[in-house]
């Protein structure tokens, strides 16, 4: 059976293989900050309102909803509303999924939104978050690497006619002001990515065989900031978790116990 992987997995196992492991293979789920998990359903709940706006489905705010959801998609739409008209693009897609197999490994990717034209193809991606400063970490992140790589492997479009760009809109602002950063995709960068997924692919799988024998994937080293709030921090002995074996004195310095 082929390995399952999304940009969420990928992203996961670059920043830790035993949280990969854990997640993924061990089917585990960590407990999550409050704060954290109320931002996730805020942003899960905006993509699906964005979702039914793009199919034509009457949005009607009920007085359980929170009005930042409508603020911030009435700012995008007024800001970049070529994004939304219809007539600019040949077709538009949806929370759209895709899949491509690459060796041992099925990749899936699953779009906000995706604009296709005679020429040209462009990934949208809703972000709930601000701008951040330095777009270099968001360049390398893997949904900036796979989305575009799918999308060309799965379509006529060349890499050159593909580009992607985040939407930046935080919640629970008066006046949200959209911001956005575009990739552009190349020839170059496709190969580059095929070249990572293939060794990635071929890595996971003898790691998913050694796994299988009782060998678990291996741990970031004691001390790593990545392990101070992470969810499997307990499990892991980690983080605040760590555990300090003490060392043992010279036998030499031991006093003798008289029985």
């Amino acid at each position: 059976m082929p390995l399952q992987l999304s940009q969420s997995a990928l992203t996961v196992l670059s920043l830790c293989q035993r949280k990969f492991q854990h997640i993924y293979w061990d089917q585990l789920s960590g407990l999550m900050p409050m704060e954290q998990r109320s931002h996730l359903e805020w942003g899960s709940r905006f993509h699906h309102l964005m979702q039914q706006r793009d199919l034509g489905l009457p949005l009607h705010a009920n007085p359980a909803d929170d009005l930042s959801f409508y603020r911030c998609m009435e700012a995008l739409v007024h800001h970049v509303p070529q994004i939304f008209d219809p007539s600019a693009w040949r077709d538009r897609l949806s929370e759209h999924r895709r899949t491509l197999r690459l060796g041992d490994a099925v990749f899936t990717a699953v779009y906000d939104l995706l604009l296709l034209g005679d020429d040209q193809a462009q990934i949208i991606d809703w972000k709930t978050y601000s701008r951040p400063q330095q777009s270099h970490w968001l360049a390398q992140h893997w949904q900036t690497r796979l989305y575009p790589f799918v999308l060309a492997e799965t379509s006529a479009y060349r890499p050159d006619q593909i580009s992607m760009t985040y939407w930046f809109v935080q919640p629970y602002l008066t006046e949200p002001i959209p911001q956005s950063i575009t990739f552009p995709y190349s020839a170059a960068q496709h190969q580059q990515t095929r070249q990572s997924l293939t060794t990635l692919v071929e890595h996971l799988t003898a790691s998913l065989a050694a796994y299988q024998e009782g060998q678990p994937l291996p741990q970031l080293p004691e001390g790593s900031l990545a392990c101070e709030d992470c969810p499997f921090a307990l499990r892991c002995q980690r983080g605040a978790y760590a555990i300090d074996t003490p060392a043992l004195p010279p036998l030499t310095d031991i006093a003798e116990v008289v029985l």
